[in-house]
């Protein structure tokens, strides 16, 4: 159950408390995509989202050092219940069978441009300078993600239909679990 949260009276230890709670939840999504996918060759779309975890990841720690510095082992007020759920992880029935790593990159999308959404949605009633600031750069953190995304679609050129190899996958059937 989501408690209703008032975003406008965050202070700056509550946002970052925030922050790291959103990054969380997206590594630990892209985590569970790459599990349920299972890795069938490199570059493939388990190896994408596992990639994805590992930069939600860094992003992550980058905030917890920045709210450690600042408030020590301060305990949080802000739990996953006060925020709400997939701000930034992708909808858990995003992963399919066989999907490309195309398909992949457009999930990762997604995510990217829900974050931005989310913190461009909650910065308009925020009044307080540092925490507006912090919430600006953010939703800034998360256009950035976009632009790398962007970039890399060039390498990950390939359709969004499934990725079926019937040498490979036939093969390896029994060890893809059902998303």
């Amino acid at each position: 159950m989501t408690i209703q949260f008032d975003f406008s009276t965050l202070n700056l230890q509550d946002a970052l408390d925030m922050a790291v709670l959103i990054e969380k939840e997206a590594e630990d999504r892209y985590l569970l995509f790459a599990d349920q996918l299972g890795q069938r060759y490199p570059g493939d779309a388990a190896n994408f989202f596992t990639m994805m975890a590992r930069n939600e990841q860094r992003h992550g720690i980058e905030i917890a050092e920045r709210r450690h510095l600042l408030f020590g082992d301060a305990p949080s007020r802000v739990t996953k219940n006060m925020i709400g759920n997939d701000i930034e992880a992708p909808d858990t029935g995003k992963a399919i069978r066989y999907m490309s790593p195309r398909h992949a990159l457009e999930v990762a999308m997604e995510s990217e441009i829900k974050a931005y959404e989310f913190y461009d949605r909650i910065l308009q009633g925020i009044q307080d300078a540092t925490v507006r600031e912090l919430i600006k750069s953010l939703r800034d953190e998360e256009a950035e993600h976009q632009t790398l995304l962007n970039e890399k679609r060039a390498k990950y050129q390939g359709t969004l239909e499934p990725d079926f190899d019937p040498e490979v996958d036939e093969l390896n059937f029994h060890r893809i679990r059902e998303s």
